[in-house]
This record gives structure tokens, C-alpha cells and sequence, in this order.
């Protein structure tokens, strides 16, 4: 049966690599019907709003999509519209799966690390004042509800997916309500619908510590919203970095896989960005509809392509000299 996608382009190298994705998926089998809709800084130019109502519309109609990289401001300018579209469609679970991959040599070995990051708390709330000139406010946000239901939805996960341990990383020990509430609810998900996991909590900053003296160690990562977006990216550093790497963020009933790597303006246009974050993230996309064969190919095929090491067949950024349409007309080669 056609699965319905919206499909949202996004900034600076974005347009250019979902394409290539698109194409990719395409060349595998999926059965997919594409909706292209805009949001990022470029739908702000041309319609006057970061997410148009028509994207909106779009994804509570099909309930999944794949995004591309969307520039954000540091410091200034409009909000997060990742932020956005995860409180708009209570996309509480951000997953970021992350694997040691053939012929990507990095300091470590067979690394297969899950973080599993709660999505729409925390700090990233956006909830910040100025309380007199020169002192700014910021409010970190932690419910029973949404601890309850990250933690349940970690422990479901692993089961599912035949994990054998899930640690938290937390800060408890200064944040005691916050944290707290927050190793409690894990706790007792744990107790609830974990068995046969093991469970472990970890003080964030030798968490973090352990990681990288040992990545083997580790299976799911459990994490609040900040702790989650910073120790996601320390893991990817593990294998690679960020372009080696895909994202998934899921709510109840609607999910959006995404490349988790910036717009890169800096190369944009040129060709020769590497799409293979955002084709992971249309696997996870993929497996998530029920198009296992699909997603089966296009990792078979990138796996390969990535051990055998042809400079001609890999982009710049990890040794070659391919271009984004080179590296994908390999992949679709090995299907």
C-alpha cells in the first residue's frame, strides 16, 4: 500500500541531499507518494512563516515525514523550527541510533550506542525572562508525565528491539527535584514494563567520561532534552560525526526522521555534500512504515559501498572525491 511522506527540503545543502535520498529510496522499491512542503528559513522568505500552514497540514494528514537540515540563529532571529514541529506534534522521543560504520576509522570499535532523548522538557522549553537588567532566567521544565512516558517508551523500545540495558544519564545530585523526578519515573518504568533489561544510572559528567574511555559499555542512553542533545552528538562523535549518523523523533501517532547535521550553507549548491545521514534517516523511516525490504537494500548498499572504500564512490568529508549524485548513483549500484 502507497505510504503518503511529506518530504520538507530545508536550507543551505538540504534540497540537494533529500533529493539524492528521495531517489535512493526510490531506486530500492519503496512505495512511497511524496508531498513536498516547505519550512526553514527559505519558507520564511517566501511565505512569511517558518512552517507554513500547509506543512502543518501535510504531516497531520500523512503522520510522518523526512526532513532536511533547517538553519536556526544562534542567539538571535526566529526559534528553533525543529523545536517547533516537535511541540506542535508532542514528538517527545527524539532516537538517535549510532553504529561504528565499514571503513569509517575512527578510535573506537563496534560501537552500537541508542540515545534515546526526551523531546519537549527540559530547558529547551524556551521558558526564559529577563528578571532585572543584566540577569536572565531560565526555567527547565520536568513533569511526572513526560519522564513517565520517555522512560516507558525506552524500555518498550529495547524490549522490541532485543537491547540488553538501558543507563540514565542525569544530574540529580544537584538538580534533586528536576533530575530527580526525573530518575524516579525511570525507575519505576523500569520496574513496570523492563524486565529482563538491565537498568543503570549514571551522573552525567562521568557518564560522560565512561563513554568515551569505553563506548562498548554502553547500549540505550536515557537522557533529558539538553543532556540528550549534547551527549547525542558526543556519541556521533564516537563513529564519525554527524554525517554518518541519522534521527528519528517520535510522538503517539506521527513521527519525522531527519538529518541531524547542520544546512552547511557554506557548500551549498556545489554538489558535493554527503546525503548518507539523511538516507539513514529515510531507513529508520522506512523500517517505521513497514518497507523492511526497501530500507534492507539502501543499508546493505550503503555498507558496502563505505567498506570497500573507492575515493570515487564516497564524498570528501570522510576521504573520497565523489559528489552527492556519484555517492548515490553507488548506492543504487549495489541494489
Amino acid at each position: 500500500m502507497t505510504q503518503q511522506v511529506v518530504l520538507i527540503p530545508g536550507d543551505g545543502i538540504g534540497p540537494q541531499i533529500t533529493q539524492v535520498a528521495k531517489r535512493v529510496m526510490e531506486a530500492a522499491g519503496a512505495d512511497i507518494e511524496w508531498l513536498d512542503r516547505p519550512a526553514g528559513a527559505g519558507a520564511f522568505e517566501e511565505f512569511g512563516h517558518l512552517i507554513p500552514p500547509q506543512t502543518f497540514e501535510a504531516i497531520e494528514n500523512c503522520h510522518v515525514a523526512l526532513k532536511g537540515p533547517i538553519t536556526t540563529p544562534i542567539g538571535k532571529g526566529f526559534s528553533s523550527v525543529n523545536v517547533q514541529l516537535r511541540k506542535h506534534f508532542k514528538l517527545y522521543a527524539a532516537v538517535r541510533p549510532v553504529r561504528s560504520m565499514p571503513g569509517i576509522k575512527t578510535r573506537y570499535e563496534n560501537v552500537e550506542i541508542v540515545v534515546i532523548r526526551e523531546n519537549t522538557e527540559g530547558l529547551y522549553s524556551g521558558l526564559e525572562h529577563e528578571v532585572v537588567p543584566g540577569v536572565v532566567e531560565s526555567i527547565k521544565v520536568a513533569t511526572e508525565t513526560g519522564c513517565e512516558r520517555i522512560a516507558r517508551f525506552a524500555f518498550n523500545y529495547a524490549k522490541q528491539r532485543s537491547r540488553r540495558k538501558v543507563t540514565v544519564f542525569h544530574k540529580a545530585n544537584i538538580m534533586k527535584m528536576s533530575d530527580g523526578l526525573f530518575i524516579k519515573c525511570s525507575d519505576r518504568m523500569h520496574k513496570q514494563v523492563g524486565e529482563g533489561i538491565e537498568y543503570q544510572e549514571l551522573i552525567i559528567d562521568n557518564g560522560c567520561m565512561q563513554l568515551v574511555r569505553d563506548p562498548n559499555a554502553f547500549d540505550i542512553l536515557l537522557l533529558e532534552n539538553f543532556y540528550g542533545d549534547v551527549v547525542s552528538d558526543l556519541c556521533a562523535g564516537l563513529v564519525g560525526g554527524l554525517g554518518v549518523v541519522p534521527g528519528a523523533n517520535f510522538g503517539d501517532d506521527c513521527a519525522i526522521f531527519e538529518a541531524v547535521h547542520g544546512s552547511a550553507p557554506d557548500i551549498a549548491g556545489l554538489g558535493i555534500a554527503n546525503p548518507l545521514a539523511v538516507i539513514m534517516s529515510g531507513v529508520m523511516m522506512l523500517n517505521h512504515i513497514d518497507q523492511s525490504s526497501a530500507a534492507d537494500k539502501i543499508k546493505n548498499a550503503y555498507d558496502l559501498v563505505l567498506a570497500e572504500g573507492n575515493c570515487e564512490e564516497i564524498t570528501r568529508d570522510i576521504g573520497g572525491t565523489a559528489s552527492t549524485q556519484e555517492f548515490a548513483e553507488a548506492l543504487i549500484k549495489r541494489m
